[in-house]
């Protein structure tokens, strides 16, 4: 009796084992199946994302060069310039998300090369409003649609001075982008519909697609002529642009 209980519990055993491996693959196998189906929708995205930057013709790469037709573009013809240099040979290009801290500490440092270099360079503001911040995409909106209006360098100007009173939050903040546009100057009801029209938004995603096509993964995303920068103080984005204008 007691090796017929024990030639059971092994047989017990076995069989469990056996449905827990069952168990591991079959588990394997789901997670397989899921990060494929993650992939396609990624690439999906992706595709559509690229398409989208493709739209439109015209436009210029910074520094003046002709862009080729449905390339991704650093800087299109209606691109917002917050001052514009009249040799166009120096061009710098922003990509930047208005619910971003980094942006926001960069934001000074901008302000003061603009006074360094009016006249002498050209400065681009682009939209790329990150996934991951709730109000991102209204807040580049609100500025379009205060664009729409001329009103885009005192809209731009507001979102990160007021970031800290809208910013990181999980609720829309539509009515304080309103409130806002309205301390700007602009007709509110002119802004209202532009805020709305699906036009404001698919031209905040067009500057996000030329972002991701030419390699922008996260902000502040600077291009210098048409060349990727990554300066970590305000020296180093003189010392550069000093260099592009000495060419």
């Amino acid at each position: 009796m007691p090796q017929q209980q024990d030639r059971a519990d092994a047989r017990r055993a076995k069989v469990e084992g056996m449905r827990a491996h069952d168990r591991q693959r079959s588990a394997r196998q789901k997670n397989v199946t899921m990060s494929v189906a993650v992939i396609g929708v990624f690439a999906v995205v992706a595709a559509v994302w690229l398409a989208i930057g493709t739209m439109g013709s015209g436009g210029e790469q910074a520094g003046g060069a002709p862009a080729a037709a449905g390339a991704p573009q650093v800087v299109r013809e209606d691109s917002h310039r917050l001052q514009t240099a009249a040799d166009g040979k120096v061009t710098l290009v922003e990509f930047l998300d208005f619910e971003c801290e980094a942006c926001k500490a960069y934001f000074p440092t901008v302000e003061e090369l603009r006074k360094a270099y009016a006249g002498k360079v050209t400065f681009v503001a682009r939209y790329f409003p990150l996934g991951g911040h709730f109000n991102a995409e209204r807040a580049a909106r609100a500025v379009e649609a205060a664009a729409r209006q001329g009103k885009f360098e005192p809209m731009y100007q507001r979102m990160y001075e007021t970031q800290t009173q809208w910013a990181e939050k999980q609720v829309p903040a539509d009515a304080f982008f309103r409130t806002m546009a309205e301390g700007v100057g602009v007709d509110l009801a002119a802004w209202d519909k532009a805020y709305d029209d699906p036009a404001t938004l698919a031209r905040v995603k067009r500057d996000a697609a030329d972002g991701q096509a030419l390699g922008v993964q996260g902000t502040p995303t600077f291009f210098l002529n048409g060349t990727k920068i990554q300066p970590r103080s305000a020296e180093e984005f003189k010392a550069a642009i000093d260099a592009a204008l000495a060419q």
